[in-house]
This record gives structure tokens, sequence and C-alpha cells, in this order.
């Protein structure tokens, strides 16, 4: 009887669900675990201070940052990709594929097992965007390769891919794929929180002192 009648909130209990399931896998800090794993000073002691793959590879180690580079963007795609395989006969559609692949990126930034003192998300929100869409993925990868490569600054290329992320997706609709206004609320709300947790690396890039990628601490 109590079954019956909750079955009407079944759906919306299963978004809380994978919602809360993607912000606490999101929550895991890749940079600090990789780093502790592999004997490295913490992410959080050096360089920018910030848990990610570019302060990571100032420790001079590009294993633990290319593992940690991947482990985070893997925790953007892997929520995003399960509610799509699997997520239909449980009524998970194009909003909660928004909701689970946003509460993953807030997880990164925002980490519960660390004190909710996280990284800037730009791993994390790429494996969110390839999961959503392969060609949205490659452009922006592709955009984010070749600012990173002319000018040398990850912080750069992250801002301006970033910015045309959620534009790449709109400019896509009936091509490349077809367009979910949450899914591009989603992006949009994740541009934004990337840019503002930029906000230090600009004032660095127009004065001039912003590190350039490879550079140790």
């Amino acid at each position: 009887m109590i079954l019956e009648a909750l079955s009407p909130f079944y759906p919306a209990l299963a978004t809380l669900g994978a919602t809360l399931a993607a912000y606490l896998v999101g929550s895991l800090s890749f940079a600090v675990i990789v780093s502790r794993l592999m004997g490295l000073n913490d992410p959080r002691t050096y360089g920018s201070k910030n848990p990610g793959a570019t302060n990571v590879l100032r420790s001079g180690s590009k294993a633990a940052a290319v593992a940690t580079l991947l482990l985070d963007a893997l925790k953007g795609w892997v929520p995003v990709y399960l509610v799509q395989q699997y997520g239909a006969p449980y009524g998970l559609e194009g909003a909660t594929l928004a909701l689970v692949g946003l509460a993953a990126f807030l997880g990164h930034l925002f980490p519960v097992f660390f004190r909710f003192e996280g990284g800037k998300g730009v791993a994390t929100a790429m494996g969110v965007v390839v999961a959503i869409s392969g060609g949205l993925g490659l452009a922006t990868g592709v955009t984010w390769l070749l600012i990173a490569f002319f000018f040398r600054y990850s912080s750069l290329a992250s801002l301006i891919a970033a910015v045309f992320a959620p534009v790449y997706y709109l400019m896509g609709d009936g091509v490349a794929w077809r367009t979910d206004h949450a899914q591009a609320l989603s992006l949009v709300v994740i541009s934004g929180f990337l840019i503002w947790r930029h906000s230090e690396n600009m004032s660095r890039l127009v004065k001039g002192t912003e590190s350039k990628l490879g550079k140790k601490s």
C-alpha cells in the first residue's frame, strides 16, 4: 500500500538519488588522492594551491598529472553516461542528465569529503561535456588545445573553452546533436562557475604574472 502510494514520486526520487550520487562522486578530489598514493606533496600546499591536474603537474610528476586529469574527467563523464544508458526505465531523461552533470561538477568545486575546498573543475566539466555529446566534447577540447598550444596558459585556454562550450552546444542544434534546454542551462551555469573560479587567474593574466604550462613550482 505504501509503495503504491509512493509510485508517483519514483521518478523524482530516482532523480534525487542520481543527483546526490553524482555529487558524491564529484567530491572525490583525485589531485589529493593521487598525490598521496604517489608520495607527492599535497597540491593544496604549492603553486596555485588548486587541487587539479595543472597544479599537480608543477610537482614534476607527469604521471600524477595525467592520472588526475583522467580521473577528474571520468567523475564528470560516468554519472551522465550511466543516466543516458540506464536511466530511461526510471524516468531519468534530459533534465536529469543536466542535474547529474551539474552535481558532479559542483562536487568537484565544493567536495563534501574535503571540507568543501575543491578545484576549478575544468577536467570534470570536460567529462560532463563529452558525456552529453562526443562532438561537443571534441569541439571544446580542440578549442582548449589550440589556445594552450599557442599561448601556453592553461587558465586562458580553460576560460575560452568555458565560454565557447555552451555556444557550440546551441549552434549544434539540429546539425550535430539535439539541444535540450535543461542541458543548455546546465552548461551555461558550469561556464559561469568556471569563469568565477578563474577570477584570480584572469587578474594574473592581465598583470603578466600567470604561470605557464609545464612550469614547476
